[in-house]
């Protein structure tokens, strides 16, 4: 994810440059801190194979070796006690719900408490009265291979390392307390000075992290939007939750894949750039309240397309609907009119939607307002200014773009001049499904839905529902479905102005929209948090453009 960092820094002023939440200067970025509790689940997993093998070693081989070596108890107990803790780490660091941190703190127990175990069995089974030739405990190797999957500061990878390294030095006490044999002050610290000098040397790895994370932190942290949470990807790319320094407001900003926009070269590539550009200022500019807000936009270096965008507490209508059932007459109508009000200022400025269907339109709580609209997925339309090329951000060479369910007859045919009015078809097709909570056309294939687009005649919407439909909304769908454009209404100001005529549909108020929120998104009609607004996961959907 650096890239979008970059890329803002170059492409953007430096009054706004996404970056990530800022975080103390002596922890590692989150990122980062991940990747280290993974590592000490790997570090929990050999543990657990080491004690094993030892206990093995004790019970068995080496009796085979030796018939007169019998283990004492003492150490039997000992690795038995490892290898349960072992397993008690590796399940805490994988399955635990706690943070990075957390888990880091209660590794750097876990591996003092490792060094202690090897440091009772190293007083207790072999332990030379005089200096070796060769004598390096095993707590050397304990302390090395931590500090190279822990992620925490050199100063408390120092200490916990210079107290690993004292569990032998105790141990050797200890066992003099209980009056054993012991060597010599001096012969002991001359012995167990590998395992200091490993202490020290422990903080090397402990520096690079450091040196890396702020490295991280540096091209994260810039400007004044933050990357805080990631909330979700899918085929277009990915959706963070961002905020800004300075003002009291939250943004969502997508990151685009190049290869779903269609570049097939670079030159290609500059291209739709460019027409990237002047239609995401064209979409900056609609007006409607009812239309997605875009705050900024740009292009990382390696080519990825981003927006920033308010951020929406609320669902999308294909969650709603298929969580929900269809939706009466009047409530239907009512969300209907508020789409075509941001369609309407689209098709005003010359812009063609060419995406709309149910998981692009965002039922909303805004303040004080229950079942506001917003209608998404803006940049990716076209533009249809006279004299202006008649290609898309995702159009070109004659690629077919779009949702099958919601396609527009003269969409799937190629044709030239596809205009407004398949943005109406595809308004049909929502509504229908609001109505129905099911699409227009059912099919095996995309294929074969797409050929019921373009052939069969559509069932009336009030004879696929148990709920009542009346006859002038049900005609208003059929008029919006129709095959040829010339027949359907011309844009979303005229499907406005029938939708406001459908008398026989109105009823649903702002009171009945609160008390449906209340019964059916209680979690959403309280104080209102931060983390209420998704994207992309199950019940919490936000797919912006």
């Amino acid at each position: 994810m650096t890239d979008v960092r970059k890329l803002i820094a170059r492409h953007t002023p430096t009054s706004w440059t996404v970056g990530r939440d800022s975080q103390p200067s002596g922890r590692l970025p989150d990122e980062m801190m991940t990747d280290q509790v993974r590592r000490l689940a790997l570090f929990a997993g050999i543990g657990a194979g080491l004690w094993t093998v030892g206990l093995l070693l004790d019970l068995v081989l080496l009796r085979i070796a030796d018939t007169t070596f019998v283990p004492t108890p003492l150490v039997t107990l000992i690795e038995v006690l490892g290898i349960v803790a072992a397993i008690l780490m590796f399940g805490y660091v994988r399955f635990s719900s706690h943070t990075s941190q957390t888990k880091v703190d209660v590794a750097l127990g876990y591996m003092l408490l490792n060094a202690f175990g090897v440091a009772v069995i190293n007083a207790w089974t072999y332990l030379p009265m005089k200096v070796p030739a060769m004598y390096v405990s095993w707590n050397a190797v304990v302390i090395l291979v931590f500090s190279m999957v822990a992620g925490t500061t050199p100063r408390t990878i120092l200490i916990a390392s210079l107290a690993g390294a004292s569990m032998d030095p105790l141990a050797v006490w200890l066992r003099y307390q209980t009056g054993g044999e012991v060597p010599t002050l001096l012969n002991t610290f001359v012995m167990y000075l590998p395992n200091y000098t490993c202490a020290i040397v422990a903080t090397l790895p402990s520096h690079v992290f450091q040196r890396l994370g702020r490295r991280l932190r540096e091209a994260q942290d810039l400007g004044s939007y933050r990357l805080v949470e990631l909330l979700g990807h899918g085929g277009m790319g990915e959706v963070w939750r961002a905020e800004h320094r300075l003002l009291a407001r939250n943004a969502a900003v997508k990151l685009v894949r190049p290869e779903v926009l269609g570049a097939g070269s670079e030159a290609e590539a500059r291209m739709i750039l460019r027409r990237f550009e002047r239609e995401a200022r064209a979409t900056a500019a609609l007006s409607s309240p009812h239309t997605i807000q875009v705050f900024d936009f740009g292009m990382t270096d390696e080519g990825t397309f981003y927006y920033v965008m308010e951020l929406l507490a609320g669902r999308d209508l294909e969650f709603v609907v298929r969580t929900f059932g269809p939706m009466p007459a009047n409530r239907a109508i009512f969300l209907l009119r508020q789409v075509c009000h941001s369609l309407a200022d689209a098709h005003a400025r010359g812009l063609v939607h060419r995406d709309i269907k149910p998981a692009n339109i965002y039922l909303c709580r805004m303040g004080l307002e229950y079942d506001f609209v917003k209608v998404l997925d803006f940049g990716l339309v076209k533009v249809n200014y006279p004299g202006s090329l008649q290609q898309t951000l995702v159009t070109m060479d004659h690629k077919t773009t779009g949702t099958p369910a919601y396609m527009a007859p003269e969409i799937i045919l190629g044709e030239a001049e596809v205009d407004r009015r398949a943005d109406v078809y595809a308004l049909g097709c929502v509504a229908y499904y609001l109505l129905t909570g099911q699409l227009v056309f059912e099919a095996e294939t995309p294929m074969k839905m797409l050929l019921q687009h373009v052939q069969a005649a559509p069932v009336p919407p009030s004879q696929r529902t148990e709920l009542p439909i009346p006859r002038e909304l049900d005609d208003l769908v059929l008029a919006c479905l129709e095959k040829d454009p010339r027949s359907r209404p011309q844009n979303a100001e005229e499907l406005f102005r029938l939708a406001c005529a459908c008398r026989s549909c109105n009823g649903w108020t702002d009171e009945s929209a609160k008390r449906w929120w209340e019964t059916h998104l209680p979690e959403l009609t309280g104080p209102l948090t931060i983390g209420d607004a998704q994207a992309d996961v199950p019940g919490r959907t936000l797919t912006l453009s």
